[in-house]
């Protein structure tokens, strides 16, 4: 019995050593801030490690996680939801170490991004983190959020019709460098 367990931890360990960079950068764009950010995929992979025998087991276990962890980032500010994304002064935001593969890292102005995804509701900004930054389907998004994929492709178009409205982020994006 004690190979069993020694195996499922050296399993849920390269499960989070592989996947660690990506948990950091959605929790990051949910909170805003790097300490939080930890806080929260450090609180969902302890829930996942109690139950790591049947999640690890599944299809995809880091479906499973994502949605543990939007499901904790909501638990733990549903009673301020108007200071559910951010601070109200972005300048005690921190910015994320981007890894290679983060597309976003290749935006000039980080702070601008962060206070145009503080703007957004927390339902919105989770469809817009979800769709566009974590490239999931509508209906991979629908099962990290737990609602219907009517409801992601809902969010997910007010606020990216929202962050195009914003001068801020659109003059970032257009002369800093970044897509259009």
């Amino acid at each position: 019995m004690g190979d069993r367990k020694q195996a499922r931890d050296e399993e849920f360990q390269a499960f989070v050593i592989g996947r660690w960079p990506r948990l950091m950068r959605t929790a990051f764009l949910l909170t805003g801030e790097q300490h939080a950010a930890e806080d929260l995929v450090q609180t969902s992979l302890e829930k996942v490690y109690a139950a790591w025998r049947r999640v690890g087991s599944a299809n995809e276990p880091e479906a499973y996680v994502r949605r543990v962890m939007i499901n904790c980032h909501a638990r733990r500010h549903r009673r301020r939801l108007k200071e559910f994304l951010a601070p109200r002064d972005d300048s005690t935001l921190t910015h994320e170490v981007p890894d290679t593969g983060d597309h976003i890292a290749r935006a000039d102005d980080r702070r601008a991004l962060l206070t145009a995804l503080s703007q957004l509701s927390p339902r919105q900004r989770e469809a817009v983190v979800l769709r566009y930054w974590e490239d999931l389907s509508e209906t991979q998004a629908a099962e990290a959020m737990g609602c219907s994929v009517g409801a992601v492709k809902s969010n997910a178009a007010k606020g990216i019709a929202k962050l195009r409205a914003l001068p801020g982020l659109a003059e970032t994006m257009t002369h800093g460098g970044g897509r259009k």
